[in-house]
């Protein structure tokens, strides 16, 4: 599945927002695919490369690259 039809959330194990923005989308029921950036290399450089920021949470929803926690920005890219 192209990153376009997807939802990727990059995080790490202690990030606050990044539990928050997992809860949400699993509230919402949805499927998502977690990226731990604190030991998978290949997805921080992805990360990186999409948002230019190391800080966490990076979610990729359906192509929309939105940084940290912001659910109108969310909501708005998966049309909930």
């Amino acid at each position: 599945m192209s990153d376009e039809k997807k939802v990727i959330v990059y995080s790490t194990t202690n990030c606050p927002w990044c539990h928050k923005a997992k809860d949400f989308l699993k509230e919402q029921k949805i499927a998502f695919e977690d990226i731990n950036v604190e030991n998978d290399e290949k997805g921080r450089e992805a990360m990186i490369e999409k948002s230019g920021q190391m800080g966490v949470p990076v979610i990729n929803a359906k192509g929309t690259i939105i940084v940290g926690f912001d659910e109108p920005k969310i909501r708005t890219a998966l049309g909930i």
